[in-house]
């Protein structure tokens, strides 16, 4: 009989999550169940429990989806809408995972391709987003956008935003870009303080090429940050190609709080007066 495994990845800088950690691992071991950390790379894990905030989820995302298997979130951080449950919800997390009574989710992801002017090129990919910024910050990048092989607008901007459905809550809308509920699937393009009349986000098909090219007369190069963790650079001339990835992400989930009910408690958002709760 196959042992069974699970992944724990915590927050390095919570002492609650690595406690948090040291008890679903007591409690999954009684019940028959490993469990390894993050640098294990050979246990058939069939699960990735993630314990900290949104950067901690976006680097189990990492391990989740190189191994092809889901990962839950438990909250220790402070917005952590990436996340599945709050930390008080330790015994039905223990019970979910001892007796796979969670149900699965799978969210899209981005594949973002680099190609310099010299040819070379470099490949990355994306869960929440690809922000493509001016290596200068104190001057704009001077950016195309061009959909499908036709162009769409240039802009004189900090940067540019290709965001997932999931990542629509983190980077993008603080740009001003749309919330898109995981369950639809398409790609938010939102400039970053960009100068022009054309300056909105945009949201396009799945299926759709998204190319930005660096203009020549970009003062400088862009890099190219994939979920905040991975960095490209390429300098003018160099053409950033996003496309949805075969391979998504799975998240598994304890809650049953629809997406609108996460949001209102995430941000907080005045529902008083209406005649349902958020939650239903």
């Amino acid at each position: 009989m196959t042992t069974r495994c699970v992944m724990i990845l915590s927050h390095v800088r919570r002492p609650e999550a690595a406690t948090y950690a040291e008890t679903v691992t007591t409690h999954l071991e009684r019940a028959g169940v490993a469990c390894v950390g993050p640098d294990d790379t050979t246990s058939p894990i069939e699960l990735v429990l993630a314990l900290g905030g949104d950067g901690t989820m976006l680097a189990a995302a990492e391990k989740a989806r190189a191994r092809d298997v889901p990962l839950l979130g438990v909250n220790f951080g402070h917005m952590g809408f990436l996340t599945d449950v709050d930390a008080d919800a330790l015994g039905s997390v223990i019970d979910a995972i001892a007796h796979r009574s969670y149900d699965v989710s799978t969210r899209m992801a981005l594949d973002v391709t680099l190609t310099r002017s010299d040819g070379t090129h470099s490949m990355d990919w994306a869960f929440n987003e690809a922000a493509i910024l001016s290596l200068m910050r104190a001057q704009p990048a001077h950016l195309g956008v061009g959909i499908d092989g036709r162009g769409i607008s240039t802009y004189g901007a900090d940067g540019v935003i290709v965001a997932t459905p999931t990542g629509s809550t983190a980077y993008s809308f603080s740009a001003g870009g749309p919330i898109v509920w995981p369950d639809v699937e398409a790609v938010v393009m939102a400039p970053v303080s960009a100068h022009g009349l054309f300056t909105r986000p945009l949201v396009i098909s799945p299926s759709s090429v998204l190319e930005v090219f660096v203009l020549p007369d970009q003062p400088s190069g862009v890099e190219v940050w994939c979920d905040g963790r991975r960095r490209l650079t390429g300098g003018p001339g160099s053409t950033i190609r996003s496309t949805k990835s075969r391979t998504p992400v799975r998240l598994a989930h304890v809650s049953d709080v629809p997406f609108s009910g996460r949001l209102v408690r995430k941000f907080d958002l005045p529902i008083k007066g209406w005649r349902m709760h958020a939650d239903d």
